[in-house]
């Protein structure tokens, strides 16, 4: 996308002001963003494309972590990889399979704020995505069943229950 302003270099620099409900947007190359009255961008603002994942990880955990000091000191290490919690933060990246166990403290408060579970469920394959949803859909209605007895919740109760019993009952047919 070229620069609005002297449309000749690639804008790098891209400005949505909204007053009043009224939505401009601007797309400024780096010099025209320096001379842009508008905004203030000093010779410290950056332009140097730093904007990768492993820097914005590394912002959410210092961000999530603030003011708890971590539960490990920054220079504590992995026993299998030597990896550092500061290693971590510089590539957005753990050693290994040991590491989120080791730094499992650290980690799970930003996993569970970022993504709002920790589990991972993934995709559903097409060719067996249909006994895997089946499998997850009776786990879903077993856990609401039991829900339901421990609220006395009988009616509905007696309706989960049916529910599982046809899955179960497509399940043994095929």
């Amino acid at each position: 996308m070229l620069c609005d302003k002297c449309k000749k270099n690639n804008a790098s620099v891209h400005i949505v002001k909204i007053i009043n409900g009224d939505k401009q947007e601007l797309n400024l190359c780096e010099d025209c963003a320096r001379q842009n009255n508008e905004i203030d961008i000093s010779d410290t603002f950056k332009f140097d494309n730093t904007f990768s994942f492993q820097n914005i990880l590394s912002g959410l955990v210092d961000y999530f972590n603030q003011g708890q000091n971590g539960n490990k000191p920054a220079q504590a290490s992995c026993s299998i990889c030597g990896t550092t919690y500061n290693d971590f933060k510089k590539r957005g990246l753990l050693g290994c399979d040991n590491c989120y166990r080791y730094f499992n403290s650290d980690l799970i408060p930003v996993i569970k704020r970022v993504q709002g579970n920790t589990e991972h469920i993934g995709k559903v394959p097409l060719k067996a995505g249909k006994d895997i949803v089946e499998k997850r859909q009776l786990i879903k209605l077993k856990e609401e069943l039991q829900k339901a007895i421990l609220m006395e919740e009988y009616e509905k109760a007696a309706k989960l229950r049916d529910e599982i019993r046809a899955l179960q009952k497509n399940e043994g047919e095929q």
